[in-house]
C-alpha cells in the first residue's frame, strides 16, 4: 500500500463569523517569565489569529504555551518561562473567532466517516486487534524515512532483550530514526549490553542473572564518567554495537534527560529539567512522527511538546504520535494528558520492535 498524507482542509474564512471577527488583542509583559492576565494558552491543534486583517496559522506550536506577536505581524509560540519584558502576548480565552482566535480541530478528518453513537470496543486495550495499526505504521515509516522526521522516545525495556536491541540498531542504520529521546537508564543499559551482554545484570538473551551482575550498570557509568562524552567513551572502549554507538556512527542525535533517581549519571545526560526540555523541543519542533516506547513520563513529556500538525513547505500536515507499552494504563495516560491525536498499541515492547524491523527490512 502506498502511503499518502491526508489533505488538510482549512477554515472558510469568507464566512461571516470570520469576516466580522475582531483583531487579536495583545498586552506587554511587564515581568520576565510572567504572562499578562487573560493570556491565551495554545492547544495541540491548528490555531488561527486575526492580525492586520488576515487570519494567520501558527507555524510552530505546542500545548500550554503563549503566543507573542512580533514585528512584521508574525506569531511566535513561547513557553511562559521564556517571556521577556515587552513581549506582546495574545489575550483571549475563547477559540470561536470571537476574540480573533480560532481553533480548527477537524482539518484532517474525513467527514464521510461516521459511526454509531453506541458501539463496542472503541477503546484501546489488550483485547484490541492491532493488525491494521501495524500495517499503517509500516507504510507511514516508509514514507517518513524520506519525507519526515521520526522521533523515537525510548525506555530501557527496549534494550533488555538482545533481539529488540538489534532490531533498533537496524532501524537506525537504515534511516528510520532521525532522533532518539530517553533517559540515563536507556543509554546505561544499552552500553551495559555492549560491554557485559547484560541489562541490570541479566543476560540480554537468556535473561539469566550473572554473578555480581548488579554491579554491571554501575561499572559502565563509572568507566564512562572518565570521559568528556559518550562519543569519546564509545571510541576509547571500541564499542561497536547498541543504540548509543549506532546513533553516534550514523549521526543520529540523542537527548538524554536526567531524573531524580539517576545513578551517575552518564556523560551527556542533561540534569537540568528545563535544559532537557529545550533540547527535546529542538526535535519535537521538527517531528512528523513520534513513537513513545515503554516510558510513560518521557512519552507524556514529548507528546505534550508536540502539536498535532506541522507546516511543511507552507502546507499543514498531520503529526503521527504512537504510545506503545504492555500496560493499558500507560498507553492511555498520554491521551489523558491532552495528546488527543495519539494511537495506542498495547504490546510487549521487545515484540513490537522486532515486528517493525522485520516488516520494514526483511
Amino acid at each position: 500500500m502506498k502511503f499518502s498524507l491526508p489533505q488538510y482542509v482549512a477554515p472558510d474564512f469568507s464566512q461571516k463569523i470570520f469576516a466580522k471577527a475582531p483583531e487579536v488583542k495583545v498586552q506587554a509583559v511587564i515581568k520576565k517569565g510572567v504572562a499578562p492576565a487573560n493570556f491565551h494558552a495554545t492547544s495541540i491543534f491548528p490555531e488561527y489569529y486575526k492580525v492586520a486583517g488576515e487570519w494567520r496559522v501558527l507555524s510552530e506550536s505546542r500545548m500550554d504555551c503563549v503566543v507573542v506577536l512580533r514585528e512584521g505581524n508574525t506569531l511566535e509560540v513561547k513557553e511562559s518561562r521564556r517571556l521577556e519584558i515587552g513581549d506582546q502576548v495574545v489575550l483571549g480565552r475563547s477559540e470561536d473567532a470571537g476574540e480573533g482566535i480560532y481553533l480548527h480541530a477537524n482539518g484532517f478528518h474525513n467527514n464521510a466517516e461516521s459511526g454509531d453513537v453506541f458501539s463496542f470496543r472503541t477503546g484501546r486495550s489488550r483485547e484490541t486487534s492491532y493488525s491494521r495499526d501495524y500495517d499503517m505504521l509500516y507504510d507511514l515509516l516508509r514514507y517518513e524515512k524520506e519525507h519526515g522526521y521520526i522521533v523515537w522516545v525510548m525506555g530501557p525495556a527496549a534494550v533488555f532483550d538482545s533481539d529488540s536491541r538489534k532490531a533498533m540498531m537496524t532501524l537506525i542504520e537504515n534511516g528510520y530514526v532521525h532522533a532518539v529521546l530517553g533517559g540515563n537508564a536507556l543509554a546505561t543499559h544499552d552500553l551495559e549490553g555492549a560491554i557485559f551482554k547484560t541489562a541490570l545484570g541479566q543476560d540480554i538473551y537468556t535473561q539469566v542473572t550473572k554473578p555480581n551482575g548488579h554491579y554491571h550498570h554501575l561499572e559502565v557509568i563509572n568507566r564512562a564518567r572518565s570521559y568528556e562524552s559518550l562519543k569519546d567513551f564509545i571510541a576509547a572502549e571500541k564499542i561497536t554495537d547498541g543504540i548509543v554507538s549506532t546513533c553516534a556512527k550514523k549521526g543520529v542525535p540523542m537527548v538524554l534527560a536526567g531524573s531524580i533517581r539517576d545513578d551517575g549519571p552518564l556523560p551527556d545526560v542533561i540534569g537540568n529539567v528545563y535544559q532537557s526540555q529545550d533540547a527535546m523541543r529542538v526535535h519535537t519542533r521538527k517531528a512528523t512522527t513520534v513513537l513513545g516506547l515503554a516510558t510513560q513520563l518521557h512519552s507524556i513529556a514529548t507528546g505534550n511538546m508536540t502539536p498535532s500538525y506541522q507546516v511543511v513547505d507552507g502546507k499543514l500536515r498531520p503529526v503521527y504520535i504512537y504510545s506503545v507499552d504492555v500496560s493499558e494504563f500507560a498507553v492511555n495516560k498520554l491521551r489523558d494528558r491532552g495528546t488527543l491525536a495519539v494511537t495506542s498499541i498495547v504490546t510487549n515492547i521487545q515484540d513490537f520492535l522486532v515486528n517493525v524491523q522485520r516488516n520494514l527490512l526483511d
